[in-house]
């Protein structure tokens, strides 16, 4: 019998058994049942909650080839904590000849085994909806004292070890800086080449774009409001902008929003106020170049 070993390290639970000891105890379970290993799947910091799992999809894309035999997991909920993605594709999988088989769970193969797959399957999606209500509610916990929920904290911030919110003294002038030169009149392509030639980079390193900036000019993080979820507090955190500056680059984005009502041309352009550019969020307007001899003008559609 010929089989891969799927692994899945789940970041919703840092106390779940390694990748490196579902592999080690899948390989015992295939040695002791003379079970051949071809390969092995592994998707790390992972939630089984949803089937957005790379190597995942790429082994069930796989099993329609006709390479292997069975599945083998450390435990049923490491292939889908969802009773009905499990039965998606398990249904999928039977079609090609292929079985999924838990190394440390002793399933028969008759009708009692059906009945306690399935309650496996039912204890593991109860936990992870539990997981879930328990993260909420500690997140919804921190919330309520303004602190920080994980992530990659903003621009301009710095996390203290209590978690709560801190201006960084080496990133919130250069916020300040961009919030003031764009309300000056500055546009967003010159707010980032500043923060670029001035070698800074996001938080996690890359290079800093447009998008960054449209982002940044929005963010009410910035006039000290904390947001989760449904909870807003005003005042929450400190704040890096003051309110009428920030008033004010708000009230020149959605003037250069509009900006298209300056562009009205003879011709319609059917999609101007709904189509937007994806490199800086700002409206799409039709442009008539001019037409060269004898033929019609061609439209040109741009970011204003």
């Amino acid at each position: 019998m010929k089989a891969v070993i799927y692994a899945r390290y789940s970041s919703d639970n840092q106390r779940e058994e390694s990748i490196e000891g579902q592999l080690r105890e899948c390989t015992a379970y295939c040695k002791k049942n003379d079970i051949t290993i071809l390969r092995t799947y592994i998707d790390r910091a992972m939630s089984a909650k949803t089937d957005h799992r790379p190597d995942f999809q790429r082994m069930i894309k796989d099993s329609a080839k006709g390479l292997f035999d069975v599945i083998i997991v450390w435990k049923l909920d490491r292939f889908a904590r969802n009773r009905y993605d499990s039965a998606h594709y398990k249904a999928q999988l039977r079609k090609y000849g292929v079985k999924v088989l838990s190394a440390t769970e002793n399933i028969s193969e008759g009708p009692e085994g059906i009945i306690l797959e399935s309650m496996l399957e039912g204890m593991a999606e109860c936990y992870s909806a539990e997981l879930s209500e328990k993260v909420i509610r500690g997140h919804t916990e921190n919330a309520l004292k303004c602190k920080y929920n994980g992530g990659t904290p903003t621009f301009g911030f710095v996390i203290d070890k209590d978690k709560c919110y801190q201006i960084d003294p080496h990133t919130a002038p250069v916020v300040l800086e961009s919030f003031t030169r764009y309300a000056d009149g500055a546009t967003m392509k010159e707010v980032m080449q500043y923060l670029v030639e001035s070698g800074f980079t996001t938080v996690r390193g890359r290079k800093i774009d447009l998008n960054f900036i449209a982002r940044l000019l929005k963010n009410r993080k910035y006039i000290g409001e904390y947001s989760y979820r449904h909870i807003v507090t005003p005042g929450g955190i400190p704040a890096i902008v003051p309110q009428d500056l920030f008033d004010r680059v708000q009230q020149r984005l959605e003037a250069n929003r509009k900006a298209p009502a300056r562009h009205k041309a003879e011709d319609d352009y059917l999609l101007t106020t709904k189509l937007f550019c994806g490199t800086c969020g700002a409206m799409m307007v039709g442009v008539r170049a001019a037409p060269a001899p004898a033929k019609a003008g061609n439209t040109i559609i741009t970011a204003v």
